[in-house]
């Protein structure tokens, strides 16, 4: 697990060494904050090494919850909760702010590890299936498209016509050709359709919307630039 970093924030010295021992013999790397306040710095310095964060609940200055709803305006790192609470409710309350898993104190240090493991390894096959075109990412096995980190909803066609367009990215696409790939060639429809959807697919993109080019006497062709 090289170059995995994990951020240990606990404002206990104690359990942080006893988390980077177990870690640090699993060949991951760690960095360290004590409280909310130094995590979030640490993390905003450090973000693109950062691979999971291991975020107590009680601390001073700044808490686990509002830590977490800070990260989570612009990252969807994996997070797993360490508290010394285990109610329902809590645990509740923690997935509605995107906790990816929730451990109990005491733990096992083992078997945290395993649950470290086990959450990158299933983030990293999903990373591996994903594309990212301009803030627009598509996940083909699940069907999934979202835009700047939120999902939108698109019929079956929208999303093949979408997918069409992304997987020809900077090739001008005639609507004949559109028609054939996406509707199949047993559609005898107007080609108009086309334009209906593209205005569908646009207007769900939002800003990113003007990645759709009009080829004007052609059809549409998908650009970042």
């Amino acid at each position: 697990m090289e170059n995995n970093v994990i951020l240990i924030v606990d404002d206990e010295p104690r359990i942080r060494k006893l988390i980077k021992d177990f870690l640090v013999k699993e060949n991951f790397q760690t960095i360290e904050a004590e409280d909310g306040e130094q995590a979030l710095q640490l993390f905003e310095e450090n973000n693109k090494k950062i691979k999971l964060i291991l975020l107590d609940v009680m601390m001073p200055k700044l808490d686990g919850w509002s830590t977490l709803r800070q990260i989570r305006q612009t990252s969807n790192v994996p997070v797993i909760m360490l508290t010394a609470r285990g109610e329902e409710q809590d645990e509740l309350f923690g997935f509605e702010l995107g906790v990816d898993e929730y451990i109990t104190k005491p733990f096992s240090p083992k078997l945290l590890v395993a649950r470290i493991n086990a959450i990158l390894n299933r983030t990293q096959t999903i990373k591996a299936q994903t594309k990212d075109y301009g803030g627009i990412i598509i996940d083909p096995e699940g069907r999934i498209v979202q835009v700047d980190g939120k999902d939108i909803e698109l019929s079956l066609r929208e999303y093949e016509l979408l997918k069409y367009l992304l997987d020809n990215e900077n090739v001008a696409l005639s609507r004949e050709k559109i028609l054939n790939n996406v509707w199949n060639y047993d559609y005898y429809g107007d080609s108009r359709t086309i334009d209906s959807h593209i205005k569908k697919i646009r207007h769900k993109l939002g800003k990113r919307g003007k990645y759709i080019k009009t080829i004007r006497g052609i059809g549409y062709k998908f650009e970042t630039k």
